[in-house]
């Protein structure tokens, strides 16, 4: 990717005399005012802009400049501005620093410090962009394996990113295949255990009579079989983290010895007559909605007010606008990898497909589509038909109203080509076809975050 300098000067001579400084191998633009800046800035979107403060009508001064570094700043955050003074005129230097320009140089023109000056604004731009980039790859949280863009799940990350220290016992609730255990596994590495053992186990796979063993452990003779002591999921989480996944599904029984475990955090072994005193933090999660339980009398209150000191509500796919594509890209970069077909890419009818299709089944749902696809695809695009999907899908029941249907689309559309253009916002307000003004007016409205930092199961 070639570099690129904007040259705002006013006088012909300089602007032939400035060009003359750089190599080749730099994308050079020049404009002599403030309105042919803007044109060039929106046109060539350079990583530095040289900017001379004194432009048209305002030559003798430095309104004109001030106000096209406001609007450089504005339209281009992440653009580098030189400012380019006369020799006795630090006082605007300062004021332009201070305004957000990365540096400032004073005429007369040398080339050596020029370039210099510019080559190190250069690499200040190329190393934040890398930076930008490396903070896209890990998703945008520091949450292994979760991607995620919209307002909705971010919110999620961010709660567990201030819960996970704190070691409370958590409750995880959502739908299954949201990646409920995958958060789970993300309190315990973001903890002060994670050196420490995870154990986790799914209180609906276990028959009922071996579950009370399975988490709790066994001593000798307990029981037919038991030929010798074993301790169970509680005790082998020591120090560490416990996750009790279905803990909705857990019988009535076990309920109560879990909770006099929550109270006394002391382990009763089967066949045991000392209690064996446990260090760990308990995570749960369910796809039931625990206060109905509560209402049918299958589940015990007091031990869901243990259980939910602090609740994360992992919203569905489905409710997660513009995730589903960006998962998606996601997960066709990644599992492409693994099976050696990672040059593929989405057709425009299975990215419709991904956006209107309903993921009853969640993420879950998806990885298994995407793995699909990537087998069954021909050429390098995979199509609906290799998701088996239909491209002209309208939604879960196909009775959207017109506004629903327009503000669902065009927050797609906005969360596609931020991931698309890694959330350049010149570089994604021209894939629109939009103005970045109109973009930011967009982007407040749908409250979608315009940073990978603070946006990516």
């Amino acid at each position: 990717m070639s570099k690129r300098l904007l040259i705002v000067e006013d006088d012909p001579g300089l602007q032939s005399q400035m060009r003359w400084c750089f190599s080749d191998d730099l994308e050079i633009a020049v404009a002599s005012d403030r309105e042919s800046a803007l044109a060039a800035l929106r046109r060539l979107e350079p990583d530095v802009v040289t900017l001379d403060l004194g432009l048209p009508p305002d030559p003798g001064g430095a309104s004109q400049g001030f106000a096209l570094l406001e609007d450089i700043l504005r339209l281009s955050p992440q653009t580098k501005v030189v400012v380019v003074t006369g020799r006795e005129d630090k006082e605007n230097a300062v004021k332009a620093i201070g305004m957000g320009a990365s540096d400032f140089y004073q005429k007369p023109l040398d080339a050596d410090i020029l370039t210099f000056v510019v080559n190190r604004a250069l690499r200040l731009s190329e190393l934040e962009r890398e930076n930008l980039e490396l903070s896209r790859d890990r998703n945008g949280t520091s949450i292994k394996g979760i991607v995620a863009a919209s307002p909705q799940m971010l919110t999620v990350c961010r709660t567990l990113e201030k819960v996970a220290p704190a070691d409370v016992t958590t409750l995880i609730t959502g739908e299954t295949g949201t990646g409920k255990e995958l958060l789970a596994r993300a309190v315990h590495d973001l903890s002060n255990r994670r050196d420490k053992p995870f154990a986790a186990i799914n209180c609906a796979a276990i028959p009922e009579n071996l579950l009370e063993s399975e988490l709790f452990g066994f001593e000798k003779g307990a029981f037919t079989g038991a030929t010798q002591s074993k301790k169970g999921k509680v005790e082998s989480a020591n120090g560490g983290t416990l996750f009790l996944d279905e803990i909705g599904d857990m019988p009535m029984a076990l309920q109560a010895k879990l909770l006099r475990f929550l109270q006394e955090r002391t382990v009763d072994r089967i066949g045991g007559v000392q209690p064996v005193p446990v260090d760990v933090r308990v995570v749960c999660a369910t796809h039931r909605d625990v206060k109905d339980l509560i209402g049918q009398g299958t589940f015990r209150e007091d031990l869901y007010y243990r259980i939910s000191e602090v609740t994360l509500d992992v919203p569905a796919l489905r409710d997660r606008g513009g995730d589903a594509l960006v998962i998606a890209q996601s997960l066709i970069k990644s599992l492409g990898k693994q099976m050696d077909r990672s040059n593929l890419t989405f057709s425009q009818d299975a990215i419709n497909a991904i956006n209107s299709h309903p993921w009853p089944g969640n993420v879950r749902e998806m990885i298994n589509k995407v793995k699909r696809a990537i087998i069954m695809a021909d050429g390098k695009r995979i199509t609906a038909a290799d998701l088996e999907l239909n491209g002209d899908e309208q939604g879960a029941d196909g009775l959207l109203n017109l506004r629903q249907v327009r503000e669902t689309a065009e927050r797609n559309a906005i969360n596609q080509a931020l991931y698309t253009s890694h959330y350049n916002m010149a570089q994604a307000a021209r894939l629109l076809g939009i103005t970045r003004p109109t973009l930011y007016n967009l982007t407040d409205k749908y409250k979608i975050e315009t940073s990978p930092e603070a946006s990516s199961v």
